[in-house]
């Protein structure tokens, strides 16, 4: 123990058992978000759109207390912009996926913009991927192939309902880069307000379009509001407290607790239940998700949106 604890001071990171605690309580929240997303009688999409709209007063809040090291000038708010729409695409395509595959899947394939940045940093380094980084391409092409496959074998619509989850990991890495942009001159309460500013309007727009209730019916605004509290705010305030008091290798182990305890939801809530070579898929990309999150030449996305 004090071994540990001695390694963690050497490197700089001060965790704490809360700082634990708030870490996995942070991915245990945004692992039971799918959850919610059918449990609501609104459209899938609609829920996206209060995700964003519900907790935009205690977002504008905690942004007024912060000090912006600089303006919010043109560039910043195109940027802004630019993530507030990849995301609201990412939530969209996320949430339409949810209703249509298994839970473990949903939150698996949406946590793949880890593996989209690590590409991604790949081609502005115009260089071939490393052993590590060809071994988790590796991995992830045939986890994905996997999980795919026994998607189809279920149902077509179970297979469609995967590739949106996909897609919401490809569209979540176009938010996550203009974001950090963003990000190197505003505080980050300030860059999730005016990101959900931005999404708020896309979300309600493609919900109306594809013709989804937006107001909740018989069932009510409990589900919507928990996932907008569970989704924007514990997950991700959970998270971000914690971040900076562990190595990358803690955080990556951390994440990957989100489809496991998603698939037990399914299970539980649902009767979604896995056979042995959807435990070998989900390991397969559980693993290259881990090398993608822990590889130290770019940032990672710091789990599902």
């Amino acid at each position: 123990m004090s071994g540990a604890t001695s390694t963690a001071d050497k490197n700089g990171y001060q965790a704490s058992a809360w700082h634990f605690v708030a870490l996995l309580a942070g991915n245990a929240a945004l692992a039971i978000g799918p959850w919610f997303v059918r449990l609501a009688d609104t459209g899938p999409v609609s829920v996206g759109f209060w995700r964003m709209l519900l907790p935009l007063p205690i977002l504008l809040l905690l942004a007024r207390r912060e000090r912006p090291e600089a303006p919010l000038d043109m560039k910043r708010a195109g940027w802004i912009v630019f993530a507030g729409i990849a995301f609201a695409l990412d939530l969209a395509a996320w949430h339409l996926g949810i209703e249509r595959t298994r839970l473990g899947n949903s939150v698996l394939l949406a946590n793949s913009g880890s593996l989209f940045l690590m590409v991604w940093g790949l081609v502005q380094l115009r260089r071939m991927p490393h052993r590590n980084e060809s071994v988790a391409i590796f991995a992830a092409l045939a986890g994905v192939a996997i999980l795919l496959g026994r998607s189809f074998e279920i149902s077509p619509r179970t297979l469609l309902g995967d590739v949106l989850c996909l897609a919401a990991g490809f569209f979540y890495v176009f938010y996550l880069i203009p974001a950090q942009k963003a990000r190197e001159g505003l505080g980050q309460w300030t860059v999730l307000s005016l990101v959900s500013m931005a999404a708020a309007p896309v979300l309600f727009v493609i919900a109306y379009r594809v013709g989804e209730p937006i107001l909740p019916g018989p069932v009510g605004w409990a589900p919507v509001v928990a996932m907008a509290i569970t989704g924007q705010l514990i997950g991700q305030a959970l998270i971000v407290y914690s971040l900076k008091n562990f190595p990358p290798l803690i955080i990556g182990f951390a994440l990957l607790t989100q489809p496991a305890l998603a698939a037990l939801v399914g299970f539980l809530a649902f009767g979604e239940v896995l056979m042995p070579l959807d435990f070998l898929g989900m390991a397969l990309v559980a693993a290259a998700l881990l090398v993608a999150r822990t590889t130290p030449r770019q940032r990672a996305p710091t789990g599902t949106p």
